[in-house]
């Protein structure tokens, strides 16, 4: 057996994240997808860890538990550093809407989870991978979510959660666009606004009050110490809460809800403690590092016996989808252009994740005409707001079928 240390671990996670990346960068169909980097490292680092262990040629063993738990809280506290309440108010009643069929959906894709694992005759909880947790939560939090169920005695949790993300991922980048052109064709609609920019209001910028008082080290330093703060008090604030009420909920649970309060305090007080652009690349950093470790560390041997359910399960989850998107969020958006745009939106990150969501949207855009409200509305919620309703529901459903 060959054991790597937790320093082994995180050098050999950054070279597959940067394998990933050239890898991407090569294969076209992986970058229209949107399948992100270290997935593409990590499964092929487990591909390998698999083959070797299969052929009785050596076992690998990593040590990665603090190094996941650590990237893990960092990426949920600067998901809830980006949770500006004010951006409600900017959208309006289209953006509440989407925001609540959102958390639809998220209840809908438990559910589905849930009772197709008892036709299967698979536990709940591992019907419960392939849930809302990594159809629309992504591999961010199939692999945070899968790590906790896991925890409570079920075998392959993490590997389950992490092959239903990918298989949604690839769904929601495949299926969004066509469905998108059967609405606007079916109701011959016309973009209202299609000399307007289709800005994506995702976007972040710099916190320029901060930059002008401050070297770039200690705007950096300063966002790294509000970080690692929100962790601190929020991984306190989780485990008190948890040994209170009994109920089980993620390490990152409290950490992202500090940073929620953090941030709207800052932003209605004008302190100007936060700069989001630097926010962002932690985040990104942390999620690039915590998937890659993730994945590397999945056991593909275990999932043999798991195929046929998890494929059965994302696929009437994606039938789902399609038929809720069109015959429900689409009526309750407007039934217009605007609202058909947005539908490739819901189910990009309804089955992956926001960067299939804007793909959608910027494939939908350049051939029928821009959609403003669309790409205000869609990365608001899928990137900054959707977790704020992900992470109790889905850890409602976990306490339940624990």
């Amino acid at each position: 057996m060959l054991e790597l240390d937790a320093i082994t671990t995180l050098a050999l996670a950054c070279v597959l994240y940067l394998l990933g990346i050239f890898i991407v960068d090569h294969v076209s169909i992986l970058r229209r997808l949107c399948i992100p980097a270290p997935v593409i490292g990590g499964l092929l680092f487990s591909i390998v860890v698999a083959i070797l262990q299969s052929t009785h040629i050596i076992t690998i063993k990593l040590d990665s538990e603090f190094l996941q738990n650590f990237f893990m809280l960092a990426f949920f506290t600067t998901i809830g550093l980006g949770a500006s309440l004010k951006l409600l108010r900017l959208g309006g009643k289209v953006l509440i809407l989407y925001f609540i069929f959102c958390g639809l959906l998220a209840v809908c894709q438990n559910i589905i989870g849930v009772s197709l694992a008892k036709v299967l005759n698979i536990p709940a909880l591992l019907g419960l991978t392939a849930g809302s947790m990594s159809m629309e939560g992504g591999h961010g939090n199939a692999a945070a979510y899968g790590q906790t169920i896991q925890g409570l005695g079920i075998d392959s949790a993490l590997t389950a959660a992490l092959a239903a993300a990918t298989l949604g991922l690839v769904a929601g980048g495949l299926i969004g666009g066509p469905v998108v052109k059967y609405l606007i064709n079916k109701y011959d609609l016309k973009p209202q606004h299609a000399d307007e920019t289709t800005k994506d209001y995702g976007n972040v910028r710099s916190n320029h009050y901060l930059h002008k008082r401050m070297k770039p080290t200690t705007v950096f330093f300063i966002q790294f110490t509000i970080v690692a703060i929100c962790m601190a008090i929020g991984t306190y604030i989780g485990n008190t809460f948890s040994d209170l009420t009994g109920i089980n909920i993620p390490i990152y649970v409290g950490a992202m809800f500090v940073a929620v309060i953090i941030r709207n305090i800052s932003e209605y007080n004008n302190l100007n403690l936060i700069d989001m652009k630097i926010v962002d690349s932690i985040s990104d950093v942390s999620l690039s590092l915590f998937l890659s470790i993730a994945l590397m560390s999945i056991q593909l041997t275990e999932i043999y016996k798991l195929a046929i359910p998890l494929i059965v399960i994302v696929l009437v989850q994606v039938i789902f989808i399609v038929l809720f998107s069109v015959f429900v969020v689409f009526r309750g958006l407007g039934k217009n252009y605007d609202a058909a745009v947005m539908i490739g939106g819901f189910i990009g990150h309804g089955l992956g994740a926001t960067p299939n969501a804007m793909a959608n949207l910027d494939v939908i855009t350049k051939k029928f005409g821009a959609s403003p409200k669309a790409y205000l509305v869609v990365p608001i919620v899928g990137a900054f707001l959707i977790d704020l309703l992900g992470v109790p529901i889905v850890t409602t459903f976990i306490n339940i079928f624990k």
